[in-house]
């Protein structure tokens, strides 16, 4: 059985980039790794459409975002963080940790934040150090307007732009400087192509002004350490050199076919998903759907343990399911990063058959009828 991923993170890995992950080990410190280092970030200014440094960190997306919190801030400082999932709440309780103060905005699962909840919250904190936003959020598949509520923060305050781009560099238009961005965090096995491992920081100038006088204990995650050997296109520990070496080669990719068709295509993936799921009755559940990631309700009488259990079992799709209050009753449809038009004509044949062996009704080819008219008339 040929197995297939179709979660939101980890995502395929190119057969081209697995090749040059396997390719003998070299020393971090030769110029050799120094010439791919360079060139990563260069790439990577072209992946978050900025002149300003993107740093590179061995650990998970979740690790990137603390580094921001304990390389910019101080005791006591206040942030706004926005909840409205897994991951804003993540970056609700990860501050407190850490002796900041904070202000969390609340939105329902599925909904994104509205500019006068930030206004609200910015009325309400004046002093606010920084805003923290969730531009995709990976469990509910939920994307939020990070342009407009930017510059909503920057009309209104002097708090840094921060954001969790984890799932949606890659699948979403995303212009750091141009919007006024001050930080951005993305993870290796999203929308980059390759394994878990490595976080990418991007940084403006202000973020970097913020990190002179931040007084968290800070040692690995000391974002000042990692700019200083930026500069030399060096890492200030142990790179992981395999992982830099595939990003380097799933970047050349990106390159090749363009950020701006990059975004069209995860667009043009995730509308005709969209299409063929609601042809046989699927209902979305986010108001405000990501290009990353697609989240549906199973239809009633579909128990998720059996569905997800035919679905691998018998036709090798891998899927996510729903968390919290919405596990088994939900299920989440990755189209991000290494996939094509018949990636997702391949996914909604596998739901509509398994549905059809849990005994519910569905007209089969319908969806995958759908998807195809959707991409024959959206060339």
């Amino acid at each position: 059985m040929k197995k297939r991923l179709f979660t939101p993170g980890p995502t395929p890995v190119p057969e081209s980039v697995m090749l040059r992950m396997a390719e003998p080990m070299i020393h971090h410190r030769h110029p050799e790794f120094k010439e791919i280092l360079s060139r990563v970030n260069q790439n990577l200014k072209y992946l978050f459409q900025t002149e300003q440094p993107v740093l590179t960190l061995a650990s998970s997306g979740t690790g990137g975002v603390e580094s921001t919190f304990v390389s910019l801030f101080s005791p006591g400082d206040t942030i706004i963080s926005v909840n409205g999932g897994k991951f804003g709440e993540r970056w609700v309780k990860m501050p407190k940790t850490f002796g900041l103060n904070a202000v969390e905005i609340k939105t329902e699962w599925g909904k994104a934040p509205t500019s006068e909840q930030i206004m609200t919250a910015l009325r309400a904190h004046p002093h606010a150090k920084a805003v923290y936003l969730v531009h995709s959020e990976t469990s509910t598949g939920t994307a939020t307007d990070v342009k407009a509520l930017a510059r909503v923060i920057r009309d209104n305050s002097d708090a840094l732009v921060c954001v969790d781009g984890i799932t949606a560099i890659g699948a979403h238009e995303f212009r750091f400087d141009e919007w006024g961005i001050d930080v951005c965090v993305t993870g290796s096995q999203k929308g980059l192509m390759i394994p878990p491992g490595l976080a990418f920081v991007a940084l403006s100038s202000r973020a970097i002004t913020a990190m002179e006088s931040s007084k968290l204990p800070k040692f690995y995650f000391d974002l000042r350490k990692a700019l200083k050997a930026h500069a030399a296109n060096d890492t200030p520990w142990t790179p992981a050199i395999s992982l830099i070496i595939g990003v380097d080669a799933s970047l050349m990719m990106i390159r090749a076919e363009g950020i701006e068709n990059i975004w069209r295509r995860h667009k043009r993936l995730a509308l005709a998903l969209r299409e063929g799921l609601g042809a046989i009755g699927m209902k979305l559940f986010s108001d405000s759907p990501s290009f990353a990631v697609t989240p549906v309700w199973l239809p009633e009488g579909v128990e998720w343990k059996a569905f997800n259990k035919t679905l691998k079992g018998k036709y090798g799709i891998t899927i996510a399911g729903g968390q919290e209050a919405f596990a088994g009753k939900i299920f989440r449809i990755s189209h991000l990063g290494y996939y094509d038009e018949l990636d997702m004509i391949t996914v909604l044949s596998a739901v509509e058959m398994t549905l059809h062996d849990c005994g519910h009704k569905v007209e089969l080819g319908k969806g995958i009828g759908a998807a195809q008219a959707y991409f024959a008339i959206n060339p």
